[in-house]
């Protein structure tokens, strides 16, 4: 053992669990050999003030938006926002500094890999040198059922340019926006396409989503208007939109919910009935900042969802830090025990993207990344 990495901390968390008197033993190259009582981990020992945990998942992020950091201000709620994202996204800053920047940060401070939102490939060059693990998700979107084949051959030309750089460190899948964004015809298309069965949605953000759907009514028909679109032919179900998209999806996909701000247990129950594998990722920095208000994380905890976490955008948020949003949940919900949240963050975000074998756990074999934690702090050790 004498070649080998030896780290004790005050908690180490495993994964699942919060550990005391423990010693991590890794291999040079960091993959995780044992746990072991700190007796029998022998001598070079690293002392590490504060608490060892796997690397962080971010399971959802518009790595692309960087550039747009402070350009929109808070508050606004969710279709302006977008509004704003749509006419002002090309200009501001160099888009591939801010990029290359954002993702260097997230990285020292402990994130091993990304769920990345993307409408274009603008972020290809970066992800085919970084060392950061993505999943990159090639967004479709398109209100208007006539218009549904040609928005889907727009994404997909975008993206056969990720599937080309697919490998050990990069998976891509085309997705959906959001209910407010894809007609039913789309969703129709994409559930047609074989081999891409890891999906993700933007869910119930805003409560202007349901009133679209249930009377077709609220301030997404305003942000039509704004932009010439005729929505005549969309019909409102009287149901909430997860309730009326989500059958859409094939059965055997799997789907990160994402923000799930205005979810309901009627939702949620709905839902749970539904063939898919659903994970639900929280990005609560992102959400204060667009609509000011938090998921009910305690509603997803009582229900039984499986929950990972985001960090959204730089235009929406004001950092990319996954500790960040750890706090800011301790903060709108004290009660809720940091083991689980520390869960949501590493082993559920390995597993919503599929790459619980490498990522997320402590555990013989794999290479999660080790993060200390110390003075409200997070940064990579290895």
């Amino acid at each position: 053992m004498s070649d080998w990495i030896k780290l004790k901390a005050d908690r180490i968390f495993d994964g699942q669990h919060m550990l005391h008197g423990k010693v991590l033993v890794l291999e040079a190259d960091g993959t995780v050999e044992a746990l072991l009582d700190a007796e029998d981990a022998g001598l070079g020992i690293t002392e590490c003030i504060g608490m060892l945990t796997p690397g962080f998942v971010n399971t959802h992020c518009h790595l692309e938006l960087s550039h747009m950091q402070g350009v929109i201000p808070e508050g606004t709620g969710l279709p302006l926002f977008l509004q704003t994202v749509m006419e002002k996204r090309n200009g501001g800053s160099d888009p591939l500094k801010a990029m290359t920047l954002a993702a260097a940060r997230m990285i020292e401070e402990g994130v091993v890999a990304v769920g990345d939102i993307c409408n274009s490939p603008a972020t290809l060059a970066l992800k085919q040198h970084s060392h950061l693990y993505f999943h990159t998700f090639v967004e479709t979107m398109g209100f208007i059922p006539a218009g549904a084949p040609q928005r889907l051959e727009q994404s997909l030309a975008v993206l056969e340019q990720f599937r080309a750089i697919d490998g050990p460190q990069h998976r891509s899948s085309i997705v959906p926006h959001a209910p407010y964004s894809v007609s039913k015809a789309l969703f129709n298309l994409l559930a047609s396409l074989p081999g891409n069965a890891l999906q993700t949605i933007h869910n119930q953000e805003t409560l202007a989503e349901a009133s679209l759907y249930l009377d077709k009514t609220g301030a997404f028909l305003d942000f039509f208007r704004h932009f010439g679109m005729d929505i005549s032919g969309f019909a409102p179900t009287g149901k909430n939109s997860l309730q009326s998209c989500l059958p859409y999806f094939n059965d055997n996909s799997q789907v990160i919910l994402v923000h799930n701000t205005f979810t309901t247990e009627t939702d949620i129950r709905f839902a749970q009935q539904q063939p898919q594998t659903l994970y639900w990722c929280v990005c609560p920095n992102a959400n204060l900042y667009i609509e000011k208000q938090v998921a009910d994380i305690p509603l997803l905890m009582r229900t039984g969802c499986t929950i990972t976490m985001g960090t959204d955008s730089l235009a929406s948020n004001h950092q990319l830090s996954m500790w960040a949003e750890i706090a800011a949940i301790r903060e709108a919900y004290p009660g809720i025990p940091l083991e689980d949240i520390l869960q949501w963050a590493t082993l559920n975000g390995a597993k919503a993207l599929q790459i619980d074998d490498r990522y997320g756990s402590f555990e013989r074999g794999k290479q999660p990344g080790v993060v200390l934690v110390a003075e409200d702090i997070s940064r990579k050790l290895y």
